[in-house]
């Protein structure tokens, strides 16, 4: 089911452009820009055996981003949301990919808002259409698991059926405790690029933007997921799986920003944001924080 863009609200200091802010700037414009698309569904989560409640990540999302200062005049546009309607995930994934696909057409960067991150297998086959593209994921865990149905647990093993021996596919943040034997196996088989929360965190941040800009250098395009739990529990509580460990928010920060300013960006989603567990909002103020970032410095380098 698809319901339209909702009414945006933010702090107002006064009119004009000196004054502008998230709210005031959303979908005062149709030219291509970015492109927020809601997918509210915790469907693939209930099934993955985690905590429910990401489907109400996208107002969540939107309402941190509302109040947010804008220094610039890319376009910022709502397209609504996509609802999971019951239990059928399946559907409403083949909703998302059909708009993430129009929304490429159209010269946008999708932006989609979760939603558990089933959402990932319904974004990446809608881009996979127009464009293949190379995919970066920001998480604790790997999402390659092999189930009889969709989950939140089984988006990029999907994808490994969508695009075949083109499968690009690198991971930043994977806890080891958090990820059986059988799943490091098959992202081994799989040729998947793996860096761990703990290596991670060892460098600095801007050796960590580094490190992720490299393993998507050969890149022409690149679809970069968030899921918030690769922030540590103190970050980021308002998840599904809340990290024992995690990696700075600073470092994944300077990587999305570094992926940003690359100009390859097709594709974004941020998954599994749970404002039930939420504690004063932190997991939306970072999320919206890193898609703020991710906006103005792909307007940059588009520029």
């Amino acid at each position: 089911m698809f319901t339209p863009a909702p009414a945006w609200t933010g702090r107002n200091d006064g009119p004009g452009p000196e004054h502008a802010r998230w709210h005031s700037v959303i979908n005062t414009s149709t030219a291509p820009g970015a492109a927020l698309l809601g997918f509210a569904t915790d469907e693939g989560v209930r099934r993955n055996g985690g905590r429910v409640g990401a489907a109400d990540g996208p107002d969540a999302l939107r309402a941190a981003l509302g109040s947010l200062a804008v220094h610039d005049e890319f376009p910022r546009i709502d397209a609504g949301t996509v609802v999971t309607e019951g239990e059928d995930l399946e559907s409403a994934q083949a909703e998302v990919s059909d708009k993430v696909e129009e929304l490429v057409r159209a010269g946008h960067l999708p932006i989609v808002l979760g939603g558990g991150h089933e959402t990932s297998f319904a974004t990446g086959r809608g881009l996979a259409r127009v464009r293949p593209s190379a995919i970066i994921n920001l998480d604790a865990h790997f999402d390659l698991r092999i189930a009889d149905q969709p989950t939140s647990g089984t988006p990029f093993r999907q994808l490994v059926d969508v695009y075949g021996d083109d499968f690009d596919y690198s991971v930043l943040g994977i806890s080891r405790p958090n990820n059986t034997k059988v799943l490091f196996d098959t992202a081994r088989d799989l040729g998947v690029k793996v860096v761990l929360d703990e290596d991670l965190s060892s460098l600095s941040a801007q050796d960590a933007a580094a490190r992720a800009v490299e393993l998507v250098a050969d890149a022409e395009s690149i679809h970069l997921s968030i899921d918030l739990d690769v922030l540590p529990a103190a970050v980021a509580p308002g998840v599904s799986a809340p990290a024992g460990l995690g990696v700075p928010l600073l470092h994944i920060h300077a990587i999305v920003r570094a992926l940003a300013a690359t100009g390859k960006l097709a594709l974004v989603d941020v998954a599994e944001l749970n404002p039930r567990f939420d504690i004063d909002g932190r997991t939306a103020k970072a999320a919206a924080r890193l898609i703020d970032s991710i906006v103005v410095a792909h307007a940059e380098a588009r520029s």
